[in-house]
């Protein structure tokens, strides 16, 4: 008994069971005391395991996400403005039905309504349903492309990103009206197009999106194949942050 007490640490170690190893002992004394079956004791070692497996599997994605911390559900004032649709935004977070079919959400409003915090967590909820999600500043992800374009690489690049479902583009209307930026954001948009997802924020509604784009028929040909499968929110009111300035004022 005692040499396979010894040798099992090791095992579990190649065989790569971190939880198995770190609880077998307890596990082993609680069986006993409760009188488990085998199968039942190697049962709550397994249940272990896989939730351990899960979390860490949910930790490494919401790090590979990047997205903005504490940006969740949860931590959304929606009192503060009646306005939005909190039942829709709710349904969007739970449900990843819109994922599957390659639908995007669009996320219309000024400055400091909310639009980044709303799509961050949308985003959250489905990294925990099993998804693959990329946060990007969208001027920073058109700098990317731009680099693998000049490459000779850009296809490969957009390859690369079909393995993420859902790509979040926050801030599109702060990419510059530059061929060369707008050209490869618009082969992005193309490339996407009912193969992949995107939630997208924007302060100018789709009537100024020649301030994106410099060609209008480009502009025309991004707007019609995002919104062809879309859900389209439109958030007004006050920025959170200056009516938090005033509070402080008063």
């Amino acid at each position: 008994m005692q040499q396979y007490e010894a040798v099992l640490p090791l095992q579990l170690k190649e065989l790569k069971l971190s939880c198995f190893n770190l609880h077998w002992q307890d596990s082993c004394n609680k069986a006993t005391k409760g009188n488990w079956s085998y199968s039942q004791y190697l049962s709550s070692l397994c249940s272990l395991e896989i939730e351990q497996r899960v979390n860490n599997r949910l930790k490494r994605r919401i790090k590979e996400s990047k997205l903005p911390a504490n940006k969740t559900l949860s931590s959304f004032d929606f009192s503060a403005n009646e306005q939005i649709n909190s039942a829709q935004i709710n349904a969007l977070s739970q449900s990843d039905s819109w994922i599957k079919k390659a639908n995007n959400i669009l996320i219309f409003g000024p400055s400091g309504v909310g639009k980044t915090h709303i799509a961050a967590a949308i985003a959250y909820r489905q990294i925990e349903m099993g998804n693959k999600v990329k946060f990007f500043q969208t001027s920073h992800l058109v700098q990317l492309l731009q680099h693998s374009k000049a490459q000779f690489r850009l296809k490969e690049l957009l390859i690369k990103l079909d393995n993420i479902p859902l790509l979040v583009l926050d801030d599109i209307g702060y990419v510059k009206k530059d061929e060369l930026e707008t050209s490869v954001l618009f082969e992005l948009i193309c490339h996407r197009y009912e193969t992949g997802s995107l939630i997208i924020t924007a302060n100018q509604p789709f009537s100024q999106w020649e301030s994106i784009f410099p060609d209008n028929m480009m502009a025309v040909a991004s707007i019609d194949r995002l919104v062809h499968h879309a859900t389209v929110i439109k958030l007004d009111g006050q920025s959170y942050r200056t009516r938090h300035l005033k509070k402080e004022d008063n």
